[in-house]
């Protein structure tokens, strides 16, 4: 399966919360839209068909990640050394 890269899950979760927020408060059709669209898109990212499934999903990647370290890489000796 296709993994998002952790950049574009932390940026759609973040455009989730605000559009959330933003919709709350407004309710206007408007807003109602640009959340199901967010919403729709991180379903798709995550490979899941609810919301709180996509959350879950971004958040267990995104913990993945940054345990990994820089890259999504682990700490370790490289396993290819390039010489001169």
């Amino acid at each position: 399966m296709l993994m998002a890269n952790p950049a574009t899950l932390r940026n759609l979760v973040k455009r989730y919360e605000s559009l959330r927020s933003a919709h709350a408060r407004l309710g206007t059709s408007e807003s109602s839209r640009r959340l199901e669209d967010v919403s729709y898109t991180l379903c798709v990212t995550t490979g899941t068909r609810t919301v709180p499934d996509a959350l879950t999903a971004a958040a267990a990647r995104l913990s993945a990640v940054s345990s990994a370290g820089p890259l999504g890489k682990s700490a370790g000796p490289a396993e290819v050394q390039l010489t001169a």
